[in-house]
């Protein structure tokens, strides 16, 4: 099931999309656990990535994690906010319409 529009952790722009993430570093496997609506309302995409959240490791681990769920290139992958935050905000580039149908399909199969 797809969620609700208002609901979803991305947002389309000109050039790509802008994701909210909730990393959990140390969570055993690198992969996209769907989406959560955290305490405060805000809605994230959860994720998990087996480095540890030193020297920038979990952060670069979950760039590659995503530029691999989306088939883009790593450096196409950017950190906007968050570098020491568990909730992080990303920069996506590519076609919009494209990388929301990688992220739905990916979501809906959680």
């Amino acid at each position: 099931m797809a969620p609700e529009a208002a609901s979803r952790p991305w947002t389309a722009t000109t050039n790509g999309l802008r994701l909210a993430v909730r990393l959990t570093p140390r969570g055993g496997r690198d992969a996209l656990d769907g989406i959560e609506v955290l305490s405060d309302g805000k809605t994230v995409l959860k994720a998990r990535v087996r480095a540890a959240p030193s020297e920038g490791e979990a952060n670069a681990a979950l760039l590659t994690l995503l530029a691999r769920e989306f088939g883009v290139s790593r450096s196409a992958v950017t950190l906007a906010t968050g570098a020491t935050a568990r909730v992080k905000l990303l920069a996506i580039a590519g076609d919009p319409a494209a990388l929301v149908a990688r992220l739905e399909a990916a979501c809906a199969a959680h």
